[in-house]
């Protein structure tokens, strides 16, 4: 795909790895509009960009942002999913209300504005997704978290396959470690000891080189302490 001109919606740009991303796309020409919960964030990472704010917990309002941004580009030639939250601690004091909000912020709200972005994608386009590698790999001490990750990679792998035809790209983006500060916002538990696997720097070049390349997955190799995707 064409960054230079190309629809770009880039929802959770008031994060860390979604501004950076935003902030890479932009430099590639891409015509943006911005989505978060922080609107201030927003205009530090693109003063010039149409935001929209949302809340994942609230469904209805994850669709309505995809096709209030397609609206105002005219279109929609690639949507950005890079928002998420975590939880640790063992599976038997985990609660409903603790894994309700996992799975509908990191599962069902990806999910909702997926299906949105499909319903305005013409001919082509791309549903990036950074999900983690959580889905790839089940850890103890993030039961519910884990299941929210691979939950949503199971469900990106079969759109894809339903997608194919209409030439729209899924790209499953699952990341170790990346120090952005979400685990010490937990909204539950306090998160183990862990070391990063890559810079943000290095996953946003590599996200939005996938998104040109029209790629499909981008995971990360344990053993070889390095990326792959296809």
């Amino acid at each position: 795909m064409d960054l230079d001109g190309a629809r770009v919606l880039v929802a959770g740009a008031s994060g860390v790895l979604g501004a950076a991303v935003a902030r890479s796309l932009d430099g590639r020409g891409a015509r943006l509009v911005l989505a978060g919960r922080d609107a201030a964030r927003l205009r530090d990472v693109g003063p010039d960009a149409p935001a929209l704010t949302f809340d994942a917990l609230d469904l209805e309002r994850c669709a309505a942002v995809v096709d209030e941004a397609a609206d105002a580009l005219g279109g929609l030639d690639v949507l950005v999913v890079a928002f998420g939250v975590a939880a640790f601690g063992p599976a038997e004091q985990e609660d409903d209300v603790v894994t309700e909000h996992l799975l509908t912020v990191n599962t069902m709200a990806p999910m909702a504005m997926a299906r949105a972005a499909l319903r305005r994608m013409e001919t082509g386009g791309t549903v990036a997704v950074l999900s983690a590698i959580l889905a790839d790999h089940p850890t103890a001490g993030m039961a519910a978290y884990t299941a929210s990750k691979a939950g949503l990679s199971a469900w990106l792998t079969a759109v894809r396959q339903e997608q194919r035809r209409r030439g729209v790209t899924v790209f499953d983006v699952r990341p170790p470690h990346i120090e952005t500060g979400l685990a010490d916002r937990a909204i539950v538990g306090t998160a183990p000891s862990m070391t990063a696997g890559a810079t943000v720097d290095e996953l946003t070049e590599l996200v939005v080189d996938g998104i040109r390349d029209g790629r499909r997955e981008l995971r990360y190799d344990l053993r070889e302490r390095s990326f792959a995707g296809r």
